[in-house]
C-alpha cells in the first residue's frame, strides 16, 4: 500500500527540482520509480514554514486538503490559523474542536481596510466599509486586491499569535498569478506605499521559514501535467519553496483474490477497479519523475466524514 509521505527534506531550499527534457517526459511511459530516503512525518512539514499556502485546481480537494493539514496540526497542540480566500463556507470540522484552530475568511476589502487602519486612516476605512465600496476600490488596479490580500497574510505571519496559518489559496489557474503579483507590480511601481508592500510581500514568499507552498493533485494525467507545470513556475518564475505535493483520492489496494470473485460480474468489477490503481499508480510515477519532490497520498474516502479520515491519515502515517 502507499505510503501517506514521501522522500521530503524539510529543510529543502528553493530552485531544486530537477528538470527533464521534452523527450525525457515522451518515453515515460509506464515506467515505475521506486522512492527512498529518511523517515519524515507531517510533523516536518508543518514545522518547515509558518504558513502554509495550498493551491490546486477546482476539484482535487484543496480546500478538504487544507482543512485536514489544519485539524491534524491542531491535534498536535499548535494553535492554528485557517485563512479562506475563495469565499467559501468554512467547514464545520474547524469551527467545532478544543480551540485550537482560529478561522478567517479573507477579502480584498478587508484586508484594505487592516491596510488603511495600519497606516493610521482607521476612520476612512470604517467610513468606506460602511459604503461596501472597499472592495470596488481595491479591485481597481490590476494586481492590488491580490497584493493586499497577501500583504494581510504576510501581517498575519509576522505577528506570530499563532504556530501555523494555513491557507486555502486560490485556484491553480489563479495560483501563479496571485503568487506572482508582488514581482509584476515590483517591475511596474519603484516607490511609494504600494513599492514597499510589494517588496516585503515578495521578501516573505521567499523565505522558506516563512512561507512554502503545498499543490494539490489527482492520480491523473491532466491534473498531474497542470501541478508540474504550475509547480515549475512557482519555483522558477517567482522563487517559492515547494512542501511536498499532495496526491488525493488514491484509491486503495485491491487484495481480492481470483477465489473470491464468485460471478462474473463480480470478476469484471475486480479488474475494472484494479485497472483504475494501476492507471492511478502510473500518474503517481509520472508525477514523481517530473516532480521529484515529497508526495503525500491520501485515499479516496467513501464517508461524510472525510476530514476526520484525511486527519487521521496524516497523523498515523510516516514514510520513508
Amino acid at each position: 500500500a502507499d505510503s501517506a509521505l514521501a522522500d521530503w527534506d524539510p529543510g529543502r531550499t528553493p530552485h531544486m527540482i530537477p528538470r527533464t527534457s521534452n523527450a525525457q517526459r515522451a518515453a515515460l511511459g509506464n515506467l515505475r520509480i521506486e522512492t527512498s530516503g529518511g523517515c519524515v512525518t507531517v510533523d516536518d512539514v508543518f514545522a518547515s514554514s509558518r504558513t502554509i499556502i495550498v493551491a490546486g485546481k477546482g476539484g482535487v480537494g484543496k480546500t478538504t486538503v487544507s482543512a485536514a493539514l489544519a485539524c491534524a496540526a491542531a491535534r498536535r497542540g499548535l494553535r492554528v490559523l485557517f485563512v479562506e480566500l475563495d469565499g467559501k463556507p468554512i467547514p464545520a470540522e474547524l469551527t467545532s474542536g478544543d480551540g485550537h484552530i482560529t478561522t478567517m475568511s479573507l477579502t480584498a476589502g478587508d484586508a484594505l481596510v487592516d491596510y488603511l487602519e495600519h497606516h493610521g486612516l482607521g476612520r476612512l476605512a470604517k467610513r468606506f466599509a460602511s459604503t461596501g465600496i472597499l472592495d470596488v476600490i481595491a479591485a481597481a488596479a490590476p494586481g492590488l486586491d491580490d497584493l493586499l490580500v497577501l500583504g494581510r497574510i504576510k501581517a498575519l505571519d509576522r505577528a506570530s499569535d499563532h504556530d501555523l496559518i494555513v491557507v486555502d489559496g486560490p485556484a491553480a489557474g489563479h495560483a501563479l498569478t496571485f503568487l506572482r503579483v508582488a514581482h509584476g507590480i515590483r517591475g511596474g511601481i519603484r516607490s511609494g506605499l504600494i513599492a514597499t508592500q510589494a517588496a516585503e510581500v515578495g521578501e516573505f514568499l521567499a523565505d522558506h521559514a516563512r512561507c512554502s507552498v503545498v499543490m494539490v493533485t489527482l492520480p491523473a494525467t491532466t491534473p498531474v501535467t497542470e501541478t508540474v507545470d504550475t509547480a515549475l513556475a512557482i519555483e522558477d518564475e517567482i522563487g517559492i519553496a515547494l512542501g511536498p505535493i499532495v496526491v488525493n483520492r488514491v484509491l486503495p489496494d485491491d487484495d481480492t483474490t481470483g477465489e473470491t470473485c464468485t460471478s462474473e460480474a463480480l470478476r469484471r468489477s475486480v479488474e475494472f477497479y484494479r485497472s483504475r490503481r494501476q492507471l492511478q499508480l502510473e500518474s503517481i510515477e509520472t508525477l514523481q519523475t517530473l516532480l521529484p519532490l515529497s508526495r503525500i497520498t491520501l485515499p479516496e474516502v467513501d464517508s461524510p466524514n472525510v476530514i476526520e479520515s484525511l486527519t487521521t491519515t496524516l497523523l498515523e502515517n510516516e514514510t520513508r
